[in-house]
C-alpha cells in the first residue's frame, strides 16, 4: 500500500488490545464508514465502535484518532480526533463521532478534523485510487490535562500528546472507491 506508517518516527511504546465490532485490521470499511459529506454513495460518516483493554498502569486518560496517511495531500487526512476520554472508559459506541448523538463520555471532546468539523468524517478516497489505510488508534496517556487542546489542529493535538503516550493500540482498516 502507498504512504508511510504514521508511527515510524514516533517513540516506541507498548501496545494493548484494541477491538471493534465495526472495523477490522486489514479489512475493507463498510459503506457506513464512508463520507456522506463528500457524497460517497452509502456514506453515513458513522464512526467505528472501539473497545480496548490491557493498557498499562498509570493511565489518566485516552485519546482516539483516525488518520489516513495515503490521502493525496502533503499531510495526510485526519478523520477523527477525540481527547479527554477518562481512564475509566474502555469503549466508544458506534457513531460516537456524531456530536448530536451525545455518546462521548463526560469530559471527552472532539478536535476539528481536516474537513473542518468537530465530529467523525468518513472515508472519501479519490475514485480509482489504491486502497487507503485508516489508522484507528487509541492512545493511553499519563495525563488528563488535555482540555486546553480542544481547539488545536489535529497535528498540534497529536504532537502535544507525544511525551504523554504510555501505550497505543491501532487497527488499520482500508477503503477504496471504484474508478468513475
Amino acid at each position: 500500500m502507498p504512504g508511510r506508517n504514521p508511527f515510524e518516527r514516533s517513540a516506541q511504546v507498548p501496545t494493548f488490545q484494541l477491538t471493534s465490532t465495526t472495523v477490522a485490521d486489514g479489512a475493507a470499511l463498510a459503506p457506513a464508514q464512508f463520507s456522506g459529506l463528500f457524497g460517497v454513495e452509502g456514506g453515513q460518516d458513522v464512526s467505528p465502535q472501539l473497545g480496548w483493554s490491557g493498557a498499562p498502569e498509570g493511565v489518566k486518560s485516552y485519546a482516539v484518532t483516525v488518520y489516513d496517511p495515503d490521502a493525496p495531500t502533503q499531510s495526510g487526512f485526519w478523520h477523527w480526533i477525540v481527547g479527554g476520554i477518562p481512564a475509566s472508559v474502555t469503549e466508544l459506541a458506534e457513531d460516537a463521532g456524531d456530536p448530536e448523538r451525545g455518546q462521548l463520555p463526560e469530559g471527552a471532546f472532539h478536535v476539528t478534523n481536516d474537513g473542518g468539523g468537530k465530529r467523525f468524517l468518513g472515508a472519501a478516497p479519490p475514485a480509482g485510487d489504491t486502497a487507503h489505510r485508516y489508522f484507528t488508534t487509541v492512545f493511553a496517556l499519563d495525563t488528563d490535562d488535555v482540555a486546553g487542546l480542544a481547539d488545536a489542529t489535529p497535528a498540534v493535538f497529536e504532537f502535544s500528546l507525544r511525551d504523554h503516550v504510555l501505550a497505543r493500540a491501532t487497527i488499520v482498516p482500508t477503503g477504496s472507491l471504484p474508478a468513475a
